[in-house]
């Protein structure tokens, strides 16, 4: 069996005339961009995180005094320390897989260290993440409408007679972004990166207003006052840890954009700018509330000058919509990464960036997260009453994503156990405490992002199963692509060639297409050449032109069948015909090859609901409902319509 790789010659690279400048501002640029999409949601958590620990409405309030806004204060500096500098960035953000970050990432990492012994193991945590991933699409749906109703209801402080108009300006508002992500991430970061330093300056600076009123309050940062708060108010401290979580929502957002402006990026805007701003934030509030505890109501708001209020609720609304931002690319990040593992069908994703791989747009995720997004708006009409279901969505999948963080730096680095034991030990305590804290408002609230991550958890799962069904019986129907080419040739007499060219599409070259089956066990006829083509997708941003087509005779030069691999850059659309047109017919057994008359055929399942055992009536039914969403594949490779002939056959699960 030979292949032949068609080659050209590739034209000289251009040099670049300040390669140096290039890079410092090629770097720039994305830390730019990172601060306009991957900080917006941990970035504005100071908006509602003090407000809603010392909420008075809340089912277990935490009192106003000078013990407890010291231990709240220094619980959330600390929390924000632990979890999000050392978990994530020091740590979660070295683990990823080809610059891709996330919980998809971690599983991918598992099932490669697992396969080497431990696997049981491994497949429990992998199960565990998807849960973990299915968590993350809860808090993408909850972190819009939470953050953007949060800023909107600062109006309430400016001009309370405007509070009837919240629910319907913020809607106008997620609607507008959502509409806008087809742009693109690069482009929106761009247009949300300078906004974004503006917001961290000037809630830095307003933090450090409230520090000059009350100075002391720089004692919270010392570690003593969150453990002892924990340890002589335990049963208040407890309770306050399911409002102190808010101010690392977006952690995880932070992991799963990794892949839209890599690891030195985001690792530098949150260290030199992000975590600085918010840290003062918190503890000017905190200042604040020990001056004046009336202004618990809303001390971020009130930190600035009565002037400066209407511009900061304005500035505040442009950051939550940034905010949201972050998780919705974290979104499109996860849902790619759960195709390619065979969680989800094939969806369609834009890759919107030349330099980036993991810029991408999806659409499907787009339209579906904007319609939840408005049905929380208008279901639960207030920051207040989400809060708790904030909580609950990302305490989960940052323990969910410690655990596995964890069993990879053993597997894969081999890191000491001792030190392992010690590492995890401190952060899963924490993780654990938090976790603990929210269940207790289970009843408030909590329960909302468990039954999005069920409902998530329960369509993933089951997609893999049936896929996994589906493929099995499909490779058996197709057969070997070998086997079946030695069967044509001593079949030959049997079988009437046509003239033309047929193209068939399939996954790969170990079956036989089953529509080229079909048309010559039932139709007995198969056209003079044969060409079956397998389209990759490689991650780079374009394929150069001498390793685009690969040919494949199948082992015979004379029977007119061959395999082509057309290979193609992320950011190229796979056109099967363009591709095509660049191959030389002496490497197709000398053939001329018309594209114009050919005839392009794909094969396409039907999926039925059987009575074999092989999954629940009701996943089965889940699991063909799923199918309608996989990318159309004729528009997919653009192949022409009034000359594509498409062959179904079915298969009962």
């Amino acid at each position: 069996m030979t292949e032949q790789q068609l080659t050209t010659p590739e034209p000289a690279p251009t040099p670049e005339a300040h390669p140096g400048q290039g890079r410092d501002a090629a770097r720039l640029a994305l830390v730019v961009g990172a601060l306009g999409v991957v900080f917006g949601d941990i970035g504005t958590s100071p908006i509602y995180t003090l407000q809603t620990v010392f909420n008075p409405d809340d089912p277990h309030p935490v009192p106003v005094s000078t013990d407890t806004v010291f231990g709240v204060v220094s619980l959330v500096f600390w929390s924000v320390t632990i979890i999000v500098t050392v978990t994530y960035v020091l740590l979660a953000m070295r683990a990823d897989n080809e610059g891709e970050g996330g919980i998809m990432a971690l599983i991918t990492l598992l099932r490669r260290v697992g396969t080497g012994g431990g696997g049981r193991t491994a497949a429990v945590l992998a199960g565990l993440g998807i849960f973990g991933a299915a968590l993350f699409f809860g808090d993408s749906m909850i972190t819009p409408a939470i953050s953007v109703l949060s800023a909107v209801e600062g109006i309430r402080i400016v001009k309370p007679s405007l509070e009837e108009l919240v629910v319907p300006v913020t809607a106008v508002i997620i609607v507008l972004l959502f509409l806008a992500q087809r742009l693109g991430t690069a482009t929106v970061g761009r247009m949300f990166g300078p906004v974004m330093i503006v917001w961290f300056v000037t809630i830095g600076a307003l933090g450090m207003v409230g520090i000059v009123g009350h100075p002391t309050i720089l004692e919270a940062l010392s570690p003593t006052y969150a453990a002892s708060f924990l340890v002589h108010h335990f049963g208040t401290a407890f309770f306050a840890l399911a409002a102190v979580v808010l101010a690392v929502t977006g952690a995880e957002a932070l992991y799963a954009d990794m892949g839209h402006f890599g690891r030195p990026a985001i690792s530098r805007a949150w260290l030199l700018l992000v975590f600085p701003a918010c840290v003062l934030s918190y503890l000017g509030q905190g200042a604040l509330i020990l001056g004046d505890p009336d202004t618990i109501s809303g001390p971020f708001f009130l930190l600035a000058p009565g002037w400066a209020r209407l511009p900061l609720v304005l500035l505040a609304t442009a950051a939550t919509v940034i905010a949201s931002q972050a998780v919705i690319t974290g979104a499109y990040s996860v849902a790619a990464q759960a195709a390619e593992l065979g969680y989800l069908p094939r969806l369609r994703v834009a890759h919107t960036s030349e330099s980036t791989i993991g810029q991408i747009y999806v659409p499907w995720i787009n339209w579906l997260l904007m319609v939840s997004v408005l049905t929380l708006v208008f279901a639960f009409r207030s920051s207040a009453a989400l809060a708790f279901a904030f909580g609950m969505a990302v305490t989960g999948t940052i323990t969910i994503t410690t655990l596995l963080f964890v069993y990879i730096a053993r597997r894969k680095w081999h890191t000491p156990r001792w030190l392992l034991g010690l590492g995890a030990s401190v952060l899963l305590v924490v993780d654990l405490l938090f976790l603990a804290a929210n269940l207790t408002k289970l009843v408030h609230g909590a329960w909302l992002p468990l039954l999005i991550a069920l409902t998530a958890f329960t369509v993933m799962t089951t997609w893999q199963r049936g896929r996994r069904i589906v493929t099995a019986q499909r490779e058996q129907s197709e057969g070997s692509l070998h086997d079946f080419v030695e069967q044509l040739r001593v079949n030959a007499p049997s079988t009437a060639r046509v003239p033309g060219a047929a193209v068939f599409l399939n996954r790969s070259k170990q079956t036989a297409p089953l529509a080229l089956r079909a048309n010559v066990e039932h139709s007995h006829v198969r056209h003079d050449l044969v060409l079956i083509v397998s389209v990759q997708t490689l991650p780079v941003p374009r394929v150069p032109a001498n390793e685009r087509i690969a040919v494949d005779d199948l082992g015979y030069t004379d029977d007119g069948i061959s395999h082509i691999t057309a290979r193609f850059g992320y950011m190229e659309t796979p056109n099967v015909l363009g591709a095509l047109r660049t191959i030389d017919p002496a490497t197709v057994e000398g053939r001329q090859l018309n594209l114009d008359r050919a005839s392009y055929f794909l094969s396409t399942i039907e999926l039925r609901s059987g009575k074999a055992p092989t999954m629940a009536r009701w996943r089965k039914r889940l699991f063909i409902a799923t199918s309608y969403i996989t990318a159309d594949a004729a528009e997919h490779f653009g192949l022409p319509r009034d000359r594509t002939i498409i062959m179904g056959s079915h298969i009962e699960l």
